[in-house]
C-alpha cells in the first residue's frame, strides 16, 4: 500500500511520538486483493447476513483488514464483536491455519439483573452464528472477559488485536484504560492492535454522551498502555458527518436513531467519520 509520512509533528509531540514515524495510508491506494484472496472470498461469502454486506461500503472490509496486516495464519482477538459483523469474515479467513477469537463481556461479572440478560443474550447469539455455519465458523470462539479486570488470553498468545466502534463505551464506563492494557498484555512483542472508532473533531470531555472520540485521545490512551503508534488510514474517513446531532453518532445510520421524515437527510450523509489506527507493541 502506498504511504506517505504524517507531517503533523505538533499533535504527535505532545504524546511524546516521532511524527516521521507515523505514516498515513491513502484510501486510493486501497487493497491489491484478488477474487481468489481468502479475505475477498470471506467477504462475498453466501453465509453473510445481507444486512452486514449492505454495509461494506462504510466498513471497508479488504482495505482495513489488510491495513491492519491481518493474515490467514495469525491468532486475532476481536473484542466485543457485537453481532458478528467482523466474525463471518474473520473467522472463515482464520479458519485452517490461524484462530480467531470473539472477546464479550462475561455475563457473570456483573449482578443479576438487565446488564447480565443484555450480556448474556449477546453472547448467545454470536454463539448461535458460529454454529448456523459450521463449515466456516465452527472453529470460531467465543471467550468471555470482566471488562474491569480485562484478561483476553496467555500473555503474548495474539498476533493482532482488534476493535471496532467500542472506545467511546469503554471511556464512558471508565474502563478504557484497562482494556487497552489488556490488549498489550495479550499481544506478541510486535503483535498490532487495530482501533476504528467515531472521530469527533477534537477531544472531548469525559462525560461526553456523542459517542465520539478524540483521535489523539485514542493514541494516548493506546501509549499509554505501552504501544506504539504506527500509522493511520483515513479509508473509514466520512467528511460528511457534521457530528452536532441532537442524538449523537446514532443519529446515523445504522441505528438510525431519528425521525423518520429526517431519514433521506442521514442517509445522504451515511455512517460515522471514523478514525482507522494501527499501534504495535514494541
Amino acid at each position: 500500500m502506498r504511504q506517505v509520512l504524517l507531517a503533523c509533528a505538533l499533535a504527535t509531540a505532545a504524546m511524546g511520538i516521532s511524527a516521521a514515524a507515523i505514516a498515513v495510508d491513502k484510501p486510493a491506494a486501497a487493497s491489491q486483493a484478488t477474487a481468489t484472496d481468502p479475505l475477498q472470498q470471506a467477504i462475498a461469502g453466501s453465509w453473510r447476513d445481507p444486512k452486514n454486506s449492505a454495509r461494506d461500503r462504510y466498513r471497508h472490509p479488504v482495505e482495513t483488514l489488510a491495513f491492519f496486516g491481518v493474515k490467514p495464519e495469525q491468532t486475532v482477538i476481536e473484542i466485543t464483536p457485537g453481532s458478528g459483523w467482523y466474525s463471518e469474515i474473520l473467522g472463515p479467513v482464520l479458519r485452517e491455519r490461524g484462530h480467531y477469537i470473539a472477546a464479550v463481556p462475561d455475563p457473570m461479572a456483573v449482578e443479576a439483573g438487565r446488564s447480565r440478560d443484555s450480556r448474556q443474550k449477546s453472547k448467545s447469539s454470536l454463539e448461535a452464528k458460529f454454529a448456523a455455519a459450521p463449515a466456516q465458523l465452527d472453529r470460531a470462539r467465543v471467550v468471555a472477559y470482566d471488562p474491569d479486570a480485562p484478561t483476553f488470553g496467555a500473555p503474548g498468545s495474539a498476533d493482532v488485536v482488534l476493535t471496532f466502534r467500542n472506545v467511546h463505551n469503554w471511556r464512558a464506563a471508565k474502563q478504557a484504560e484497562g482494556m487497552f492494557r489488556g490488549f498489550f498484555a495479550v499481544l506478541k512483542p510486535g503483535g498490532v492492535l487495530g482501533v476504528v472508532e467515531h472521530r469527533a473533531a477534537k477531544d472531548v470531555a469525559d462525560d461526553d454522551k456523542s459517542g465520539y472520540v478524540g483521535e489523539q485521545q485514542v493514541a494516548a490512551m493506546a501509549t499509554a498502555a505501552g504501544f506504539r503508534l504506527d500509522a493511520k488510514s483515513e479509508v473509514n474517513a466520512n467528511p460528511k458527518d457534521t457530528r452536532d446531532y441532537p442524538g449523537g453518532v446514532w443519529t446515523l445510520p445504522p441505528t438510525n436513531d431519528h425521525d423518520a421524515k429526517d431519514d433521506a437527510k442521514y442517509q445522504a450523509i451515511g455512517e460515522s467519520d471514523r478514525m482507522t489506527l494501527r499501534f504495535v507493541k514494541p
